[in-house]
């Protein structure tokens, strides 16, 4: 049931099995099974999440952070990141998310705003380098 929404990470799927408590034979097995079949695979899995997240304005370094929590080892995320980079520009998506965030934050003191903005660009995960070039760039422009 649990793959039968989304793709799971082994670690995921390994601890809900214990959070429902089966025996750790039957785990072992059942885990052995689908890495046989490709039921569960973390490098698809890996691929499969950053592209989700990227669709979703979600910047690369929270989804390697959220990789890890899944349990996947870091050297499959980097090679993830490696292969969606090339296609991937972040100050694009950081302009635009600025774009689409300043209009809720109209009349503001400019000090507060770039505050604003900036934390919330960062909880998203992108990079303050990013985040401080586009910034200052379209708050240029803007006055």
């Amino acid at each position: 049931m649990l793959l039968k929404f989304r793709l799971r990470s082994e670690q995921e799927l390994c601890g809900r099995m214990k959070q429902k408590k089966f025996p750790p034979a039957v785990i072992d097995s059942t885990m052995r099974f689908l890495k046989e079949k490709k039921f569960i695979d973390d490098s698809l899995f890996s691929r499969a999440w950053l592209d989700s997240r990227l669709k979703r304005s979600i910047g690369i370094r929270r989804i390697k952070n959220e990789l890890r929590q899944k349990g996947i080892k870091p050297a499959l995320i980097e090679g993830s990141v490696e292969a969606v980079r090339e296609g991937y520009n972040e100050d694009e998506v950081v302009r635009s998310l600025i774009s689409r965030k300043l209009r809720s934050l109209k009349g503001l003191d400019i000090r507060k705003t770039k505050q604003r903005l900036y934390a919330f660009l960062f909880r998203r995960g992108f990079s303050s380098d990013a985040i401080a070039d586009n910034l200052n760039q379209i708050l240029k422009d803007e006055s």
